[in-house]
C-alpha cells in the first residue's frame, strides 16, 4: 500500500497535466496522502507559473505542502535562477500558508540551490545508492531513490520515494 504520492499538476505558464484531476481524486479515494508539484521553467514568469499552479491545485487538510520541481537553468545564471524561484515560492507560500517543498537532483541542488534556500524543505532525487548523502545546508525530507521501481498497481517503471523522518514528523508536515 502506498503511503503518499506526488502528482504532477502543472508546468510552466499554462500547462496542466491532463490526468492531474483524475489522479488527485483517485489518491484521495484510496487514502493515499497527496502532494502536487509544478515543473518550473526559470526563464518564464514566476508569477504566472504560480498562478497556473494555484488555479489548478486546491490543497486540503491532510495533503502535503505544494512542491516545485526545478531541474534546469534554461540559460539563466545562478543569481537570476534564485531570484525567479524565490518569487514563485513566495507566491505559493502566501496562498497556501505553508513553505513549499523544493524538488531537484542532488547535483543541481549543490550547484544552484543549497546556498539560497536553507529555510525550505527538499525532496532530492539521487538514484541507485543504498543511502542518501547528506547536504549539510539543506533540510532533506523526501528522497527519490529510484526512477525504475516496479510498484504494484503502476504500469511500467515508476519513481520510488521515502520520507526521511519519523511518523510524527510526517504527520506534522501535512496541511491543517
Amino acid at each position: 500500500q502506498f503511503r503518499f504520492a506526488f502528482i504532477k499538476a502543472t508546468e510552466g505558464l499554462i500547462t496542466e497535466d491532463r490526468l492531474f484531476d483524475e489522479y488527485w481524486e483517485d489518491a484521495k479515494q484510496h487514502n493515499v496522502v497527496r502532494g502536487a508539484y509544478h515543473y518550473f521553467l526559470p526563464n518564464r514568469s514566476a508569477s504566472v507559473q504560480a498562478a497556473n499552479f494555484i488555479s489548478s491545485v486546491k490543497l486540503e487538510k491532510g495533503d502535503l505542502p505544494p512542491v516545485v520541481d526545478v531541474e534546469e537553468r534554461k540559460g539563466l545564471r545562478k543569481q537570476q535562477l534564485v531570484k525567479t524561484l524565490k518569487i514563485f515560492l513566495t507566491k505559493l507560500e502566501e496562498h497556501y500558508g505553508v513553505k513549499p517543498i523544493i524538488y531537484s537532483n542532488l547535483n543541481f541542488i549543490e550547484d544552484y540551490l543549497a546556498d539560497d534556500f536553507k529555510k525550505y524543505p527538499f525532496w532530492i532525487a539521487h538514484y541507485y545508492h543504498q543511502e542518501m548523502t547528506a547536504i549539510d545546508s539543506v533540510q532533506l525530507i523526501f528522497w527519490q531513490h529510484s526512477d525504475k521501481a516496479d510498484l504494484m498497481g503502476v504500469k511500467g517503471k515508476a519513481d520510488a520515494n521515502v520520507f526521511t523522518g519519523s511518523e510524527a514528523e510526517f504527520k506534522s508536515l501535512l496541511l491543517d
